[in-house]
């Protein structure tokens, strides 16, 4: 068990100290009254001394105090389950909040470059593991140290001899469940990192369905399912197997004190130094005194596999931030003069990709930015939009540096369609007023006709009060694109990015579209990333890039006169088309 992660999910109930101190008392109190019902019983034993030498008044007042003490115990057992309860439910709250807002505040890099099934585990599975581990860890804790030492009071009262000998026997269990426990959190530990792994390649699976049938890949990911399958399968029942053993062992050794005490106490009362009711007391006590390490070691399944998932929630919760937002500019009316001065961005350090480039983009400017796959088109929009900052050299937007300037209120200038669509499951009306919520219903159906969405959004069951399944699985690929059109109208943003904002749109309405956005990018600095070069024609600056430079630019007339790297992708397009 790792102590700075147990002091860590500590930390998390500080909040909640009032509830953990009532869970105390009331695992104090209720643990003593049931602990004192034994001496009842025992005294009970004593008042049978035989046939016709029963003190039956005795008998009924004692009835009558071992009732109220095991009602009053219970009463205090149910109030520690509740406290227990709002402390453990509260704390994996608090700790899945500062999960989810910790991953909206990482950079951008390292949600690329981590499995997103394997982030949505750690979200969702890896924190209830740790709110089932602290519903019985925390029960167990509290019940347990009170057991065992009230257990030890009682048995020092009535024979200090026999007391001596569950002492000492007890290190023999103690020993037994440690050196499994340990042995178990090392295989739940891999077990939580390898559900992670299953869980990432189930989702790319799953979103990618098509392109595995397309392809007939399902017999390979059927394998490479499995081989991840049995790693788990054979981590999970190493773990479960230390796990399941701990109960018994401890069982089997809680037994041999047993036997050890009924021995002793018999000695002891053949002697006349206890009675037998005593020994009655004495042996519930001898159980009594064991049964904390047999649950704990019950419930070791659920400790060991909630540590292992809290290293993994707090690996998330300690990844840094992104750079803090500086408050030195605040962009407002926009003009949309954006200046990129010598910059360098990589990915990774070993494979520089954009080197010293510079570029003016004019207010009101429609820059095309084409390309071969992969020159950096859309890393340069990633770059604009400070998803991810530059190695090297400035980007500019009005003449302040976008280092300067806070992210949202950088972004806000900006309206963005991307090719790939991202719809939530809600309303038509609440996705197309994601970026503008306070939008009045004009507004929306204004923008909606701009994007040519209006008409098939009333042909839907409910107009716009349709809900979209998530991701809008239940609309095609090209509706999609228009709510996500729509969704930028609305915004009336200063400048726009487009990244084959229409790829997904028959002919006839992408004319309809492209006219929407002459309209919409009259006065606007616009950036559009094309592969079909004959949507870009009427563009005001052509920027050709590869690998990471800016080979060319100009107007569209000016780049094929010149006949050189432009020229030959636009006329390997157009023979391409024709052949």
């Amino acid at each position: 068990m790792d102590k700075s992660v147990l002091r860590r999910i500590l930390s998390y109930t500080r909040p909640y100290r009032l509830y953990l101190a009532l869970a105390l008392l009331s695992a104090l109190i209720g643990t003593s009254l049931t602990l004192y019902a034994p001496v009842l019983v025992g005294r009970g034993v004593d008042l049978i001394v035989g046939p016709g030498q029963v003190d039956f008044p005795g008998i009924l007042r004692i009835a009558l105090q071992l009732g109220i003490t095991v009602g009053v115990s219970a009463l205090f057992q149910w109030l520690l389950g509740l406290c227990n309860n709002v402390v453990s439910h509260r704390t994996v709250r608090d700790i899945r909040v500062d999960v989810f807002a910790k991953l909206s505040q990482v950079p951008l890099r390292y949600v690329d470059s981590h499995a997103h099934g394997d982030l949505i585990s750690r979200v969702v599975n890896d924190i209830e593991r740790i709110s089932d581990g602290l519903l019985q860890g925390f029960t167990q804790l509290f019940t347990g140290i009170v057991t065992i030492l009230g257990t030890l009071g009682f048995m020092l009262s009535l024979d200090w001899g026999n007391t001596l000998v569950v002492v000492l026997l007890t290190p023999v269990s103690l020993f037994v469940a440690s050196f499994i426990a340990k042995r178990t959190y090392a295989f739940f530990k891999q077990s939580s990192a390898i559900q992670g792994e299953l869980g990432g390649y189930i989702e790319e699976m799953v979103g990618g369905q098509k392109v595995v049938k397309t392809f007939g890949y399902e017999q390979r990911a059927q394998a490479a399912f499995e081989e991840i399958n049995g790693r788990l399968y054979t981590s999970g029942r190493k773990a479960q197997f230390y796990s399941s053993i701990t109960n018994p062992c401890t069982r089997f050794v809680n037994g041999l004190v047993y036997a050890a005490v009924g021995i002793t106490g018999a000695i002891s009362a053949v002697m006349g130094r206890i009675s037998v009711g005593d020994i009655s007391a004495f042996l519930t006590y001898a159980n009594q005194y064991t049964k904390p390490f047999n649950e704990i070691s019950g419930v070791v399944t659920e400790l060991q596999s909630a540590f292992a998932s809290a290293r993994r929630v707090f690996a998330v919760i300690d990844e840094p931030a992104e750079s803090p937002d500086s408050t030195q500019h605040t962009l407002r009316d926009c003009q949309g003069r954006v200046e990129l001065d010598h910059v360098d961005f990589s990915y990774l350090p070993e494979r520089p990709l954009i080197q010293n480039l510079s570029l003016v983009a004019q207010p009101g400017e429609r820059i095309a930015i084409v390309g071969p796959t992969g020159c950096g088109k859309t890393t340069l929009i990633n770059l604009l939009m400070r998803f991810y900052d530059v190695d090297a050299g400035e980007i500019r937007v009005d003449g302040i540096p976008i280092r300067q300037v806070p992210r949202g209120n950088l972004r806000r200038q900006y309206g963005m369609v991307l090719q790939d669509t991202w719809l939530f499951a809600g309303t038509i009306r609440d996705n197309i007023a994601y970026g503008k919520p306070e939008a009045t219903m004009e507004e929306i159906v204004a923008a909606a006709k701009a994007a040519h969405a209006h008409s098939f959004i009333q042909r839907l069951p409910q107009g716009y009060d349709t809900v979209i399944a998530e991701e809008g699985g239940n609309i095609s690929q090209g509706q999609k694109q228009l709510l996500s059109i729509a969704r930028v109208m609305l915004t009336d943003p200063a400048m726009l990015i487009l990244d084959e904002a229409t790829s997904s749109i028959d002919t006839r309405t992408e004319i309809r579209i492209q006219r929407a956005f002459q309209k919409m990018m009259q006065g606007r600095t616009s950036f559009i990333v094309a592969h079909r070069l004959s949507t870009i024609r009427e563009a005001d600056c052509i920027l050709v890039m590869d690998a990471g430079h800016i080979v060319e630019q100009g107007r569209h007339e000016e780049l094929l006169a010149r006949g050189g790297f432009y020229a030959k992708l636009y006329n390997a397009q157009f023979a391409q088309a024709e052949g």
